[in-house]
């Protein structure tokens, strides 16, 4: 049969005779497939130390640890004409005033855009400048989620009733500027002295006795530290005493590494095979094992990332992501949906993206709830919702996760958030400050006086609901 087509409009022809009616979309805008268009070829070239650096070279797992920088020294032996000499001054007072230890690798370096590395993203997380540090909010602490204060053993947080956070070793592929652990994580600073973790297997064994005598617990994450650094032989006798406990019934890995170091996953094939074998042990024993990664700029992604990736995939190893909301990295609307959407493009679930954590000597770094709010409104909608990211405060003083829009009362005048935690620890209010320079003048002199600065947080409380404790950070 003949179709026939009348134009309803100039634009959009409807089907009249025997064709389903409607209106089609118009050609999609390119920019939204930017998302495909991960950077290719041998970029790291472009970095002066990495000129002669061929592909199998810089894709050795083994390579990119030994020529990780840790300092400023190394740093422009590293970069050498890219960078003004100024910047290169900026960063070496900032590292020494940095809370965490200092360690990039050179897949992250080469991916920074030297041209302009006061705005860039990966340079912004990881290398520490003096002139972009801001002053502290008046209520920061190093260990602002209370983790050593539900810790029953060593190297382990027990603070949801179901779940427990295992800490086996206190070093990272590479050491992030804004983490939450920065009172254990690396070596001393000079602004720093480190808390120990467990880091032996006879250290372990303690979380692990815990861990079987507390039937309740079904949920282990393990981190650190960072999962990537654990030896395959320790990956996997961590998996097997946690699986070998009948009421574990999911586990996560926690690491950093495919967004910094994606090349381990092509070449530690000892580590992959480990990993792959505590996941398919734990499948026939019914149990869930997957992998939770932690990428914050789309930048971070190139074709490397995507091979990678695609080998836990043909693995049958589930990934997903935990972003930071930081200032200056994803804190624009668009950038952090092209974040999501890149993720899912590759196999990786976007998660969560959590609000920065209230630590201190990184305050330029975070943001407003309010600014979290605004992007997750943008965010939702624009991919699957599976493949869209709760937007999470973790609350200060041990509230634990709470999404960002569920707060019991937000004075935005002074920039304080308050949380309840009815099913983590009831009866308590949990509080999270918004950094003090995005405020007005007015309000940061306010907080400049602890009396008032008591009072406001106290009138907070009141209009949240009442008179439970406040959980101080």
């Amino acid at each position: 049969m003949e179709v026939h087509l009348e134009a309803q409009t100039d634009t959009y022809p409807v089907a009249t005779a025997g064709a389903p009616s409607g209106r089609r979309k118009p050609p999609v805008d390119p920019i939204e497939l930017e998302h495909r268009n991960l950077r290719q070829g041998e970029f790291w070239r472009a970095i002066p130390a990495y000129r002669d650096v061929d592909e199998a070279t810089f894709l050795d797992h083994l390579w990119q640890a030994r020529k990780s920088v840790k300092n400023a020294d190394e740093l422009l032996a590293t970069i050498e004409e890219l960078a003004d000499p100024s910047f290169i001054a900026d960063a070496r007072e900032g590292f020494k005033r940095a809370p965490m230890s200092v360690r990039v690798s050179p897949y992250a370096i080469a991916a920074i855009d030297w041209r302009k590395p006061y705005s860039d993203p990966i340079r912004t997380q990881f290398i520490p400048v003096a002139s972009k540090l801001r002053q502290d909010h008046p209520r920061l602490t190093l260990d602002s989620l209370h983790e050593l204060d539900d810790s029953p053993v060593p190297g382990l947080t027990h603070r949801y009733v179901d779940k427990a956070l295992f800490l086996p070793l206190n070093t990272c592929p590479v050491y992030c500027r804004f983490c939450t652990r920065s009172y254990a994580i690396g070596l001393d600073t000079e602004m720093v002295d480190k808390v120990p973790l467990a880091k032996t297997p006879k250290d372990w064994q303690a979380a692990f006795d815990y861990i079987a005598s507390r039937p309740e617990l079904e949920d282990i994450v393990i981190s650190g530290g960072d999962a990537y650094q654990l030896p395959a032989k320790n990956l996997r006798l961590i998996g097997d005493a946690l699986l070998d406990i009948p009421h574990i019934k999911r586990m996560r890995f926690a690491t950093k590494g495919p967004a910094i170091m994606p090349m381990k996953l092509l070449t530690d094939t000892a580590w992959v095979d480990a990993l792959a074998a505590v996941v398919e042990r734990g499948r026939t024993l019914g149990k869930d094992v997957v992998l939770h990664t932690h990428f914050n700029s789309p930048n971070e992604i190139t074709w490397i990332t995507q091979q990678a990736i695609d080998v836990l995939f043909k693995r049958g190893i589930v990934v997903r992501n935990q972003s930071v909301l930081m200032r200056g990295v994803n804190d624009d609307p668009e950038v952090m949906r092209l974040l999501v959407k890149r993720l899912s493009y590759i196999n990786v679930h976007p998660y969560y993206v959590y609000m920065h954590d209230m630590v201190r000597g990184v305050e330029e770094l975070r943001t407003s709830v309010a600014t979290s709010c605004e992007i997750e409104k943008f965010v939702r909608g624009s991919t699957a919702g599976f493949n869209t990211p709760l937007f999470i405060c973790d609350a200060p003083g041990g509230g634990g996760k709470r999404d960002i829009h569920s707060f019991d009362y937000y004075d935005r005048e002074n920039g304080i958030v308050v949380y309840s935690a009815p099913s983590v620890k009831p009866g308590q209010h949990f509080i999270y400050f918004d950094p003090l320079d995005t405020l007005s003048p007015e309000a940061q002199g306010r907080w400049e006086d602890k009396v008032t600065a008591d009072a406001m947080i106290a009138d907070a409380i009141e209009q949240a609901g009442g008179s439970p404790t406040y959980v101080p950070a």
